[in-house]
């Protein structure tokens, strides 16, 4: 299922539909992009669902956010170690508001919020795509489940319909091909000014035998577990801001996805989730 969902994140097409313009401007012309505070989410791509963990549910870092001033947040590559770092690896980029602009316009080109029949692949667990566009005329969605994973069954139209969306997937994963050299500013880690913490009762995994035993690190940050998260038995979530946030990842940028945390008499495993700009708190997470 890991495999499935690097599939439906990276979205890899046939050399015909690389051969088909993906870097071309809109075929609209104009524009449908509204005015925009600098927070304001324009665009979004997530891939969410599948055979994860449920603390995964309510933590992963979006595929892509666009937001109003330009700046660009990704899920960067992960490490393929284990246990892997505590802290995901989020990224900045900057575009223009001009860009900006253009990437809304190739999203409503690709029918994003259009009433389309995508078809359901008989795939089980399969990952949902979720895409979000902020036109003039408000937000416009389109959640395609299993995009990019067992097509072949589904009728022409359903396929052309997915097809749509898997190219401009493809062109928001890569921007300095889509908006030209230049127009996308070097990736860099993301400054985050708050952090959301989603706890469960620590357990020994599967793949902990013949590690080190890792000592319990004390909890920098409100108590913990937390407030439960709605629809998810046995998962709590706390958030922080500014100076209690700060402390929160400076501790979990030395730890691992294995650390036990020691809050209130008790040890948890913690899933850690950067706040996005126009995030504020755990409830900002948990309509995932």
């Amino acid at each position: 299922m890991t495999q499935l969902r690097v599939l439906a994140a990276t979205l890899a097409l046939p050399l015909f539909m690389a051969a088909a313009g993906c870097g071309a401007e809109p075929a609209g012309g104009g524009t449908s992009a509204g005015s925009y505070g600098a927070d304001d989410l324009v665009l979004r791509v997530d891939v969410s669902g599948g055979l994860v963990p449920v603390a995964m549910t309510v933590t992963e870092v979006p595929t892509l956010s666009v937001y109003g001033d330009g700046r660009v947040v990704t899920n960067g590559p992960v490490i393929e170690i284990y246990p892997g770092p505590a802290l995901p690896n989020v990224q900045l980029q900057r575009i223009s508001t001009a860009d900006v602009a253009k990437l809304v316009d190739r999203a409503v080109d690709a029918g994003v919020g259009k009433q389309a029949d995508f078809g359901m692949p008989n795939v089980a667990d399969a990952p949902t795509t979720h895409i979000m566009v902020r036109t003039a005329a408000g937000e416009q969605v389109s959640d395609v489940p299993a995009l990019g994973i067992g097509e072949d069954e589904l009728s022409g139209s359903q396929r052309a319909a997915r097809d749509r969306l898997k190219r401009l997937v493809e062109a928001l994963t890569d921007l300095p091909s889509t908006l030209g050299k230049g127009a996308v500013s070097e990736s860099a880690a993301y400054p985050a000014a708050g952090v959301a913490a989603v706890a469960v009762q620590w357990t020994e995994a599967g793949g902990d035998e013949g590690l080190q035993p890792q000592a319990p690190v004390a909890w920098p940050g409100p108590a913990l577990p937390g407030e439960p998260v709605a629809d998810r038995p046995g998962v709590h979530c706390v958030s922080a801001t500014d100076g209690q946030s700060a402390q929160i990842l400076a501790a979990a940028g030395k730890a691992n996805s294995r650390t036990s945390w020691s809050s209130a008499g008790s040890n948890w495993q913690v899933t850690f989730r950067p706040l996005l700009p126009g995030e504020s708190s755990c409830a900002d997470l948990t309509h995932r």
